[in-house]
């Protein structure tokens, strides 16, 4: 199906999504995010309007798109086109978010970064967002999508959440951190990591300073950290002294 939507005309796409039976409807969406061509595009654009659609099939498509192997500029525009200024339900909003935080992340690990402009628009929408938010859920939704997006200028700005964030933002920030490959870990990262694990600043959730150790540890860790975090364990419940016993271990290994 999608070697036959590669080729397809628009005007075929399109009479095959409105015409497809509704129970088969997220299948074939999920078949022309796919196919990825110009055509295929074009007549998603017609047919999803995501004021109308039901919640379902506008979700299905942004986690279609979200979880592309090797997305396209195009594709990543066509999702902002359809979260531009648009009223949407909080659910699809979050998962759009998100979408274009993957989708950013994947288009700059194909080195199509500084190449294509819907990334630099999508990193924006994410920014944008993220300075705007009030409420902390949706705080962490915008944290989420950075976490996606893995690009290194966005560290400092996740480092400040981390840190100054009430629980479940430092918490997302944390967990966002931990998706950067080791050459990104650097010294000032570690710093914020080691305040945060042993509470040098404020009180942190269990969850967020287990990702903190985790980030000391599997970045080559230095003896000192090794040392305090297996001191500290001593102070923490059995099941996360054991989890970060294991840490260690694994690391020795």
């Amino acid at each position: 199906l999608i070697r036959m939507l590669r080729g397809a005309k628009k005007r075929d796409v399109l009479q095959l999504l409105r015409r497809a039976p509704e129970e088969m409807l997220p299948f074939v969406v999920e078949a022309a995010v796919a196919a990825q061509s110009a055509a295929s595009l074009a007549a998603l654009s017609d047919f999803l309007d995501f004021s109308k659609e039901p919640d379902s099939l506008t979700e299905k498509f942004l986690y279609a798109a979200a979880f592309s192997p090797r997305p396209s500029g195009e594709l990543l525009r066509l999702v902002l086109d359809k979260l531009d200024g648009k009223e949407l339900a909080p659910e699809v909003q979050e998962t759009g978010i998100v979408a274009i935080g993957s989708l950013v992340g994947k288009l700059c690990r194909q080195q199509l970064c500084g190449l294509q402009q819907e990334v630099e628009r999508g990193m924006e929408t994410i920014l944008a967002g993220l300075r705007a938010a009030e409420e902390e859920s949706e705080v962490v939704v915008y944290l989420l999508a950075l976490g996606n997006a893995v690009l290194p200028e966005t560290i400092p700005t996740l480092l400040d959440y981390a840190e100054e964030g009430p629980t479940t933002v430092a918490t997302a920030a944390v967990t966002a951190l931990q998706r950067f490959p080791a050459q990104h870990i650097s010294g000032e990262v570690k710093r914020a990591m080691r305040r945060i694990f042993h509470e040098k600043r404020k009180s942190y959730e269990k969850t967020c300073r287990l990702a903190a150790a985790e980030i000391l540890l599997d970045n080559e860790p230095s003896l000192m950290d090794v040392i305090n975090i297996l001191l500290a364990a001593n102070e923490l419940e059995t099941e996360t002294a054991t989890f970060l016993l294991l840490k260690v271990r694994n690391s020795l290994r």
